[in-house]
């Protein structure tokens, strides 16, 4: 595990006095201090690419305008923001100004003692690791409320959220858009015949397989327990289906391995064209053409306008002989 980092702490200001009395007071809080001398050098220091852990800035250095300085700053850090603390004289409806906007964190009068500075400094420290800390817990949240806890892939209304943008999106740029919805061949035998565990095991390798194959704006979710849905933007219908071609070919061609035992797994396809209509729609039409799949035989892939041709034949792609003692069905 690697050492931690010694924070960098900046402190912009051209009278000695006040660097003499604040550097013992930011070394005695653990870190290293970085002094810079100008508005000029404070500007590169705040906006450099590892910002500094917390900023110190006096007021009365030459040719300072805060207001603009502070702009840049928040323009540069895409990050939470630093702490940025002032060094004044006194406290002005300007400075209260900045503190109740939440621009700057805290004002340190220069004619304090240097107790009450590192007292106060420590209070900011402590508040901004606080909101770090429940900023990244927001995250964390939002983030298991989009995800399928087992597959690691997108939920069903997450992924139904995201289709709506990209049909938005669609429609704006007459572009298309395409859903590919994939159910894995019989599984309830796998799941009587392995147990929970090595299901979801196989469940998560076939996410991780498919993800692989995908661009990275692709979308990938999993809307049943063994049925799954692919958002392909861009994609028209001679695109869609190759792809699909190549999907059951990739993901299922191989054989997976789970406790212990190569076990041969396959699925049928349906496919659906947004044409600009609401995703529900067209996720609609993708499980019939998924419904008409399955009654013509495992590893069939259909699209939803060949789904309403009875005399439609399947598209059936068999696995390359890996060479390997399977467990299939």
């Amino acid at each position: 595990m690697p050492a931690p980092t010694t924070p960098v702490y900046l402190l912009a200001s051209h009278q000695p006095a006040l660097l003499a009395a604040m550097e013992p007071v930011l070394l005695a809080l653990g870190a290293r201090v970085r002094i810079v001398l100008s508005v000029e050098a404070a500007l590169a220091g705040l906006t450099a690419p590892e910002p500094p852990s917390l900023a110190l800035l006096d007021v009365s250095l030459p040719g300072l305008q805060i207001d603009p300085l502070l702009t840049s700053v928040r323009a540069a850090v895409s990050s939470q923001r630093l702490p940025l603390v002032l060094v004044v004289d006194t406290v002005t409806p300007q400075w209260i100004c900045l503190l109740d906007q939440g621009l700057v964190d805290d004002l340190l009068l220069r004619g304090d003692a240097a107790p009450s500075w590192r007292l106060r400094l420590e209070q900011v420290l402590r508040a901004h690791r606080q909101a770090c800390e429940l900023e990244s817990l927001r995250e964390a949240a939002l983030l298991s409320a989009q995800v399928d806890h087992l597959t690691g892939v997108y939920n069903r209304e997450s992924m139904l959220a995201m289709l709506f943008r990209e049909t938005d999106r669609a429609q704006r740029m007459s572009s298309a858009l395409s859903l590919v919805l994939f159910d894995i061949d019989d599984f309830g035998h796998w799941n009587a015949r392995l147990g929970a565990p090595a299901c979801d095991e196989l469940l998560s390798q076939v996410a991780v397989r498919t993800a692989h194959l995908l661009r990275s704006y692709d979308l990938l979710g999993r809307t049943g327990k063994d049925e799954f849905l692919i958002g392909l933007p861009g994609c028209d219908a001679p695109l869609t289906l190759s792809l699909a071609q190549r999907l059951c070919r990739s993901i299922f061609g191989p054989p997976f391995r789970v406790a212990g035992q190569s076990i041969r797994l396959s699925a049928c396809f349906g496919i659906a064209h947004s044409l600009g209509r609401s995703p529900l729609v067209v996720l609609r039409e993708a499980e019939q053409a998924l419904q008409a799949a399955r009654q013509l035989g495992p590893e069939s892939i259909q699209c939803f306008v060949d789904s309403q041709r009875p005399d439609a034949a399947p598209i059936t792609l068999f696995s390359p002989t890996s060479g390997e003692d399977l467990l299939a069905w």
